[in-house]
């Protein structure tokens, strides 16, 4: 008969080994963004999870897989942090500079996190999950620019896809930059980093004028 002890014992290993799993993702992420992805080998990172290498398999059967838990949890995080709450089917300034706003948040407070999202080598990588979790951060948005361009309010001379790659390749290269200590951002200058943004997106023929 399960004595009450290993019936708690039996229920609680589910949350540890999840918490298992967590911890090996965080160290992941953590060395993917000091150290990038093709030299990195998976035994640093389970010395970082602070587990041997065979328990780093038992959760991940490749490095590559590895790379994908890590790439999907990084952006669903990116994902909660910038959509969570906003009516993306009434686009408008505010809104526009509320996205701003939330990236400066998520860049500053997990910089890790967004430095490895915006490496371009983990792409050969990617599974198609991995990639249904990207384009579910990225419809939303490309929806939010077609609803703006029918309505007015953002310039319909630029294909929807092609508004975001200059307003997110943009975000990224400020921050870029900073990171590499080519430049020193404060308030001010992401002000005027987002004004520009806009204005490079932004509808300034309203209908019935001459451009």
């Amino acid at each position: 008969m399960a004595t009450a002890t290993s019936i708690a014992n039996t229920a609680s290993r589910p949350a540890r080994e999840g918490g298992k799993r967590e911890q090996i993702i965080k160290a992941a992420l953590q060395v993917f963004a000091e150290h990038g992805l093709h030299g990195t080998p998976v035994p640093p990172i389970a010395d970082k999870a602070g587990v041997g290498v065979g328990t780093l398999y038992r959760y991940f059967d490749s490095k590559e897989a590895l790379i994908n838990a890590t790439f999907c949890d990084a952006k669903q995080r990116l994902q909660d942090r910038l959509l969570a709450d906003l009516d993306l089917l009434n686009p408008s300034r505010a809104l526009f500079d509320t996205l701003w706003a939330r990236l400066t948040a998520f860049a500053r407070e997990e910089p890790q996190a967004f430095q490895f999202l915006e490496m371009q080598d983990h792409h050969s990588y990617l599974t198609p999950e991995s990639r249904s979790c990207e384009q579910a951060l990225l419809i939303p948005l490309g929806m939010m620019v077609i609803i703006g361009q029918r309505n007015g309010l953002l310039s319909d001379r630029l294909k929807p896809d092609l508004a975001i790659a200059l307003f997110w390749g943009a975000f990224v290269g400020v921050f870029k930059a900073e990171r590499l200590n080519y430049l020193t951002l404060n308030n001010e200058d992401l002000k005027q980093a987002r004004d520009a943004c806009w204005l490079a997106i932004a509808n300034h023929h309203p209908e019935g004028t001459t451009p």
